[in-house]
């Protein structure tokens, strides 16, 4: 059974805000990069669209360090 918050590729958490009801009204983090379309197709069929990949199994870790964050 796959959750929401958890990665399908490593099985660590997403940081998903949508997957967290306290904040699902926000966007999430992989709104504001870019996830190259090879990342996705080399998850199995089976895992796709089911739930987020963590920002290092995206492989974008580095645009979300380039991006200023917001103050909380």
């Amino acid at each position: 059974m796959n959750k929401p918050d958890l990665c399908p590729a490593c099985g660590g958490t997403n940081d998903c805000t949508l997957a967290d009801p306290r904040t699902a009204d926000r966007a999430c983090w992989c709104y504001g990069v870019s996830i190259d379309p090879a990342v996705l197709e080399a998850l199995p069929a089976e895992l796709r669209d089911q739930s987020c990949l963590c920002p290092r199994c995206a492989r974008v870790e580095a645009q979300l360090r380039a991006k200023p964050q917001p103050i909380a």
